[in-house]
């Protein structure tokens, strides 16, 4: 960071694992941290979501529910095979169909959209569109275009070993591989001559699809030369600058709107084939225009967690000492997408001298991934923590107390102390919960077939968040407030968390506080809802604001009653003075009149701290050694996030992280028929999410305590890391229950049937 007295200044930002660098403007004041001894009255409880009736009634309005006068229906007609050239396509038959108004094809949109080529890279690639006066029509439309493609053939790769193999085919111009990407600190040779125990493993991971409920989409209408989007998105802003550059429309002329939304964990970040679709069809047609993803399209095209192979050596003395680690990988990231994988966490997690981590990321005829929840750290937490497990018994050492040896006291990857990192105490309360390590009840028989076990896991990820983000806080005439905040709600609680944080912070009762998100045009920015960061970066800019409101309102206060403003305070939207109850928010603002209580607030430069998230889950398993089915009993994880604005909200996020853990150890894995590039398991049938049955008892808790050098909120992001640790616990329980290990995921019966039979 540079002179702090600059108005602007450069500060560091960690996004989904990557560092950004960016320029922020440094805000006039920052209030005093609230620290683990502030004491708070409204934060740190768990009052019911101020969107819940909305939620349970029906009455929230997701995009898929915008309907706008004279509405048009888009289809996206999609490649059915993986790698070739459209030869022959006609568009006419399409045109000819019942209610019928527009049909795209080849060269139909702009380049910059990069929509509808004719060259195919994969099976799913949007070729063409139609739009209908219904969606039936649409489809069968669409039916009909897709019917008369005919295509040129050719050769492709959409496996890992099939990219790299020496007469593989051309995936992109460039090459099917990235030159590998070499991280090494200390000295590694020297780390494994030194060491008394090495071990090496290769694991794999699949490909995971994000299979949000609610699918990408899009409504767009033109009002002249001004588009408004509705949009199923994690970044409004984002979603208005990639339409702007792509159509050369100026920002000021988009409109971005998200009210509710059913899932993204990291697929929904910018405008996709679905906006560009629509705003083409409406600009065109004169009329609004959806274009929501069938499931099918969805799970085709959406984006998704890259595969992994991962070949692991790590070595150590007798005593459990680190001396060496080190990770080759490869990373098919399908046609595109960003070059990042499993190897951050390895230069992060243990207190370990000597590192060095490999990345190759290869390029496969299939989609191309996109950011999910924990991204390279889910991947790279199965092959290191599967690693630290298999060493703990090669020494015959206790998991927990390998780890605890090897405990990170700072950021060993930048040189940077931790702002705050509690892992021991996470691992010592885990163990109390879990009764670790005699917890398994003995079965009916020794000779049983079904076995069980336990494993332990661990997890770290980078969740300082960060600026720009800005917010208001508005007081209305009638006392009522307004938290005016260009965010987005996932479905986290967005929207409560920030009432909380302003009405604690301006001394207002809770009910009397709503918070408006999901508008580019009438609120200010703020970043994607992205990398655990939204609580961290906008949070702070709530509390400035309300705090900057409270200043006001309290000088009006002041003046009215005639006394110091130093004298007053407030509480449940009361002004007070010596403790004594001198005036009301709804007295005081009717006494103002239609003057405005306004208070801006803006996210500071990060600080010079490594800012993390860490947590260990411990897991419970039943093997049946015969059929190779594998069942969670139990996952206790408690983990350490700072401050919990809202306790309810906050186990909701460990208890859908973990869930989806869950998924991607025992379930989750798209499947592609090799020969033909065809995605098999397109569909929430066939690819499998965990369902009722397969949720086993939760124990999920956070430690009680703030991180006011984070922020001056003292919270910390929580949504993505406990996913991070749960497909390596449970690993790890199977490996237990068993005596055998299973280095590859899902652990499916065929799998651990294969890794008992050797």
């Amino acid at each position: 960071m540079t002179d702090k007295r600059a108005r602007f200044v450069q500060t560091t930002v960690e996004v989904e694992g990557r560092t950004e660098t960016r320029v922020v403007e440094v805000p006039a004041f920052e209030p005093a941290p609230w620290t683990a001894d502030t004491p708070l009255s409204i934060v740190g409880t768990s009052p019911l979501r101020v969107d819940a009736h909305e939620k349970v009634t029906g009455r929230a309005r997701y995009t898929a529910d915008i309907v706008r006068p004279g509405m048009l229906h888009a289809i996206i007609v999609r490649a059915p095979i993986a790698k070739g050239a459209i030869t022959s396509i006609t568009l006419d038959g399409a045109r000819a169909m019942p209610g019928v108004r527009g049909v795209m094809g080849p060269g139909d949109a702009p380049p910059t959209t990069r929509l509808f080529r004719r060259e195919v890279s994969y099976f799913g690639q949007p070729l063409a569109a139609v739009c209908a006066e219904t969606l039936e029509q649409a489809e069968r439309a669409a039916a009909v275009l897709a019917a008369s493609l005919a295509f040129d053939v050719a050769p492709h790769a959409v496996t890992v070993d099939d990219a790299i193999a020496a007469d593989a085919p051309r995936v992109r111009s460039a090459g099917n591989t990235t030159a590998p990407d070499v991280v090494e600190r200390g000295d590694v040779a020297r780390g494994l001559s030194d060491a008394e125990v090495t071990i090496t493993r290769e694991y794999r991971t699949p490909v995971a699809l994000h299979s949000a409920l609610e699918p990408h989409g899009a409504v767009c209408e033109w009002n002249d030369d001004h588009l408004t989007i509705w949009e199923s998105t994690q970044g409004i802003f984002r979603v208005r600058k990639d339409v702007s550059q792509a159509l050369g429309v100026p920002q000021a002329k988009v409109r971005v709107l998200k009210d509710y939304m059913g899932g993204g964990f990291g697929a929904k970040n910018g405008a996709g084939a679905h906006t560009y679709t629509a705003a083409l069809f409406a600009r065109t047609l004169g009329a609004p225009v959806r274009c929501v993803n069938s499931r099918r399209a969805e799970q085709t095209d959406s984006g998704n967690r890259p595969a992994t192979v991962q070949k692991v050596t790590i070595a150590a003395r007798r005593d459990g000492s680190l001396t060496a680690l080190v990770l080759d990988a490869l990373i098919p990231l399908g046609i595109s997408g960003w070059e990042g994988g499993p190897a951050q966490i390895f230069h992060e997690m243990y207190a370990c001298p000597n590192v060095r981590t490999t990345e190759t990321c290869v390029y496969i005829n299939a989609s191309g991934m996109q950011a999910f929840r924990g991204p390279g750290y889910v991947e790279g937490a199965f092959a290191l923590e599967g690693a630290m497990n298999a060493l703990a018994r090669a020494l015959q050492m206790d998991p927990v107390a390998l780890r605890l040896r090897n405990l990170a006291t700072r950021d060993q990857r930048a040189n940077r102390e931790f702002s705050g990192n509690r892992l021991d105490e996470c691992y010592a309360e885990g163990m109390k919960r879990f009764g670790w390590p005699s917890t398994i009840h003995p079965l009916p028989s020794a000779l049983s077939r079904v076995k069980r076990g336990v494993g332990v896991a661990a997890q770290t990820w980078p969740t300082g968040g960060g600026p720009p983000s800005y917010a208001h806080v508005r007081i209305n005439s009638d006392g009522s407030v307004d938290v005016l905040a260009g965010t987005q709600d996932l479905g986290t609680g967005a929207r409560t968390i920030f009432a909380q944080i302003a009405a604690e912070a301006l001394g207002a009762s809770l009910g009397t506080v709503r918070t408006v998100i999901g508008d580019t045009e009438r609120l200010p920015y703020t970043g994607n809802s992205w990398g655990s960061m939204t609580t961290p970066s906008v949070g702070p800019a709530v509390r400035m604001a309300a705090e900057e409101a409270k200043t006001h309102l309290l000088e009006a206060a002041a003046q009215m009653l005639d006394v110091p403003v130093e004298t007053l305070t407030t509480r449940d939207s009361q002004v007070l003075s010596s403790g004594v109850v001198q005036i009301s928010f709804v007295e005081l603002c009717k006494r103002l009149g239609n003057v405005q209580i306004l208070g801006r607030g803006s996210r500071g430069p990060n600080p010079e701290l490594a800012i993390v998230t860490v947590g260990a889950q411990f897991a419970e398993v039943e093997v049946d050694s015969e059929t190779g089915v594998v069942r969670v009993l139990r996952i206790v994880a408690v983990h350490d996030g700072g401050r919990i604005i809202n306790p309810a909200l906050a186990e909701s996020q460990l208890h859908g992280g973990i869930i989806q853990g869950i998924g991607y150890a025992l379930f989750e894995e798209r499947h592609i028929d090799r020969e033909r590039g065809v995605t098999l398991n397109a569909n929430l049938h066939d690819y499998k999410v965990p369902t009722m049955a397969d949720i086993p008892a939760i124990d999920a808790s956070f430690l009680v305590g703030a991180d006011p050098a984070a922020n001056h909120i003292g919270a910390r992001g929580i949504a993505e890391p406990p996913i991070i640790p749960t497909a390596p616990a449970i690993a790890a329980a199977v490996a237990n229950a068993l005596g055998v290990e299973v280095c590859a995921i899902p652990l499916t019966p065929w799998r651990v049937l294969g890794a008992i039979a050797g």
